[in-house]
């Protein structure tokens, strides 16, 4: 539940663009996963896209409804679950708790967010290639690099805060 509660108020921190807004959902999606693990971490997306389906506003800019899913940033949010478990599968195997490991995760949790978005956005609003790339993927990297650093460094800072180094596994 607090998985799902944190990616809600994540999406709530938006900038409104067209097609898709820049949000801090990822930022919420990717320290998630790696804080839940591969099962609860899913499960907590899952739980997040049920209570937008079923009408609580937890999508970008207070939005909600099955029509969310449907439309053009629907691929991103299924990408959210796949991404989610993903980077928690990695963290489970040990990525989090080197700083190389855990941005290689959270830009892996990134990429498949945008695997599945991308040729999401372009189904739905039947534009050409170039167009969902720069639209839907190329407009936010910059943006999504800088989530990727700060999920990325925060899991191994945690563990050396909490004097757990990599070889206490």
């Amino acid at each position: 539940v607090t998985g799902a509660l944190i990616v809600a108020a994540s999406a709530q921190i938006a900038i409104p663009t067209l097609p898709v807004p820049f949000t801090g959902q990822t930022l919420g999606v990717l320290t998630v996963g790696a804080a839940l693990g591969f099962r609860r971490a899913a499960l907590a997306m899952l739980l997040y896209l049920a209570l937008g389906i079923v009408g609580l506003s937890v999508f970008a800019e207070g939005s909600s409804g099955i029509a969310k899913i449907l439309g053009a940033t629907g691929g991103y949010l299924i990408g959210f679950a796949v991404a989610a478990a993903i980077v928690g599968r990695l963290a489970e195997l040990g990525w989090d708790r080197h700083i190389g490991g855990s941005l290689a995760a959270m830009a892996i949790g990134t990429a498949v967010i945008y695997a599945i978005g991308v040729p999401w956005l372009k189904a739905t609003l039947g534009i050409p290639w170039e167009t969902a790339v720069a639209e839907g993927m190329t407009k936010f990297l910059v943006w999504d690099a800088a989530k990727v650093l700060v999920a990325g460094a925060a899991f191994p800072l945690t563990w050396w805060l909490l004097g757990r180094r990599p070889e206490d596994r």
